[in-house]
């Protein structure tokens, strides 16, 4: 819990690893352009690894940061295996349109990617940002 000029509020932070993929800067029609991702999450038995992916605002100057400096690979097809933290998780839903699942109901999970950790590019670690070495 914080407390900024006797306003109380929870922090809620997701931790994991997972792939970073669609690094993109959307410009809506009205208001500012931002950078979203999907990060790809692993989690279950690292022999039958399960995936669940969230659809990231890149919220922070860190975070951007770090996506920007990944994003040449991510456009190559390379692995971009992350550390991260998400932030504000909500749930939406939808309705698939086309093929087998057409017509069913599917749930995209949103949040605010704040922290890149660490980063692996075709397995092989890479400094982000303050990271790096001069």
């Amino acid at each position: 819990m914080k407390d900024s000029d006797n306003v109380q509020y929870f922090d809620l932070h997701t931790t994991g690893v997972g792939y970073l993929n669609r690094t993109r800067e959307v410009t809506p029609d009205n208001g500012s352009s931002f950078l979203t991702a999907t990060i790809a999450a692993m989690h279950g038995k690292s022999t039958d690894v399960s995936r669940t992916y969230f659809d990231c605002v890149v919220y922070g100057e860190q975070a951007q940061t770090s996506v920007r400096e990944l994003q040449a690979a991510v456009d190559a097809d390379q692995k971009v295996l992350i550390g991260f933290t998400l932030s504000n998780l909500s749930a939406e839903s939808f309705t698939y349109q086309q093929g087998e699942k057409a017509g069913q109901t599917g749930i995209n999970l949103k949040a605010r990617l704040i922290r890149v950790a660490w980063a692996k590019v075709d397995g092989k670690r890479i400094p982000l940002g303050e990271q790096r070495v001069a």
